[in-house]
């Protein structure tokens, strides 16, 4: 089930490691209340030669938002300082086995970079296999970068209101049920509970495995049947800042469901304006 598009197994990146056009990037990302530290992490110990993605970052740093998509012009700067450009298989992990990885796979597939996939089962199974662990940085040799925005990947606010007043999209949210129901509160201050009207919940801890690698893709499939999603929609995914999203936007792709974009801004942009409706229960 190796796709080098979509996901890779750790038998498949152990046996291309060592390929002169591969980069591995750590994408790891954690939530405040997870008390990690991504870069050192990463520092103390990493797949050879991965670089550190650092999601906030890489980032639109002019919005107020969480970590969203950077412009094309940041994305090609970080992406030149660090070693990869045109030509390259990118691998992408995290620290949590799939988790954020998914995020920076997504932002490679909007600046129109195909040839990247997540690990499936990320460090930890890495790790849990005993494979090599290093704690040198990369070397690293400038390599050109040419992107094409792929405007159709991503959602703004206005897109994702209209499309939840036509209903004419599946809108699918990541988040915990009871984040979902407005029955827990938001981790993010000054946000209010609930969910977009007509959206469903997938919360995406049941597309994984206990070990962290996604599931089969028949069973993905019926995962996203039974939350109620209309598979022959257009999809739009979206979660608490945009992370947790890019896990269904990818388990979608694997299923061969190809019309899906990212709402961005996700719950931290929807919950924090009071002219935007909320359902609850």
């Amino acid at each position: 089930m190796d796709d080098p598009k979509t996901l890779v197994s750790t038998d498949w990146l152990a046996a291309h490691l060592n390929d002169p056009d591969l980069r591995v990037l750590d994408g790891s990302w954690y939530l405040p209340q997870m008390g990690r530290d991504a870069k050192a992490e990463y520092d103390a110990g990493h797949i050879p030669g991965a670089r550190h993605f650092d999601i906030d970052e890489i980032a639109d740093l002019r919005s107020d938002l969480p970590h969203m998509a950077p412009p094309p012009e940041k994305f090609i700067s970080r992406m030149r300082a660090m070693g990869v450009g045109d030509g390259h298989q990118v691998v992408v992990y995290d620290g949590m086995g799939v988790f954020s990885a998914p995020r920076v796979w997504w932002l490679f597939r909007l600046m129109g970079k195909t040839d990247v996939a997540v690990l499936d089962g990320g460090l930890p199974k890495w790790r849990a296999e005993g494979r090599e662990i290093e704690d040198l940085p990369p070397v690293v040799r400038d390599r050109h970068m040419t992107v094409q925005r792929q405007a159709h990947l991503v959602k703004d606010v206005t897109q994702v209101a209209a499309a939840s007043k036509l209903g004419d999209h599946e809108i699918i949210d990541a988040r915990a049920a009871e984040r979902f129901r407005g029955e827990a509160p938001e981790p993010r201050e000054g946000l209010r509970a609930g969910r977009i009207p007509g959206s469903r919940n997938l919360p995406y801890a049941e597309l994984l495995h206990d070990d962290g690698t996604l599931r089969d893709t028949e069973v993905l499939r019926a995962a996203f049947e039974a939350a109620g999603v209309d598979l022959t929609k257009p999809v739009i995914t979206t979660c608490g800042s945009g992370v947790s999203a890019a896990i269904l936007s990818l388990a979608l792709e694997r299923i061969g469901h190809r019309n899906h974009a990212l709402y961005d801004g996700s719950w931290a942009e929807w919950g924090m304006y009071n002219d935007l409706r909320v359902e609850k229960g």
